[in-house]
């Protein structure tokens, strides 16, 4: 029986049904690997922040998340170089989905039982988004802006419903603008601290000081 199309588990209805100890034997996501590119590079070499946001409220499968990435990927890879970005999935698929079997064999009307105990068994995950979150996050230079823009809008295909790029004013993954960073880091007060930066606030130990 092959995979139902991702038309049946769209809309999010019930409650979130993850995976426990009564939930068991639930399959593996397809989408293993949340950041690619250049991780590790410091907080200054990316300057570039553009989010794909979601304007839908509905439940995107592991299937879907891991095609959106490697079109993403293989992409700004061809065009910018494997070393010019870092693309990180900003969503996770937790929810587990459930299919009540039937069999089509000769002779399974005898065997069946239709809508009698037709909790279902786990059959895939899913990541529920709401209207504006963000599924994917690119930093990058800026010379390699028009490529992440066109690799963002291909990995659109590969999801249900709509979404929207947007260049976010943050610098790189953190939290602060890019005038705010250039203010702080002139004023020596920046701690880089992997993709984003911690500040130094003026408190703590006089001998750090």
């Amino acid at each position: 029986m092959g995979r139902r199309p991702a038309r049946c588990y769209r809309v999010c209805k019930g409650k979130p049904y993850v995976k426990s100890r009564f939930c068991r034997g639930v399959p593996d996501a397809k989408i293993k690997i949340y950041d690619l590119g250049r991780k590790k590079a410091h907080v200054d070499d990316f300057p570039l922040c553009i989010h794909l946001i979601s304007l839908e409220k509905e439940q995107l499968s592991s299937e879907a998340l891991e095609a959106a990435r490697i079109a993403c990927n293989k992409y700004i890879t061809k065009k910018g170089g494997k070393e010019s970005f870092h693309l990180r999935i900003r969503v996770h698929p937790w929810h587990v989905l459930r299919i009540n079997k039937m069999l089509s064999c000769a002779g399974a009307d005898r065997l069946q039982t239709g809508m009698r105990n037709a909790f279902g068994k786990p059959n895939g995950l899913v990541a529920r988004v709401d209207i504006g979150q963000i599924l994917l996050s690119v930093r990058s230079r800026h010379n390699v802006k028009p490529h992440v823009l066109e690799a963002l809008r291909r990995a659109k295909y590969k999801f249900p419903g709509r979404q929207k790029i947007i260049i976010s004013r943050k610098w790189g993954f953190t939290r602060f603008t890019h005038e705010q960073y250039q203010t702080l880091r002139a004023a020596g007060k920046i701690i880089p601290d992997g993709c984003f930066c911690k500040v130094n606030t003026g408190h703590g130990p006089l001998p750090k000081y």
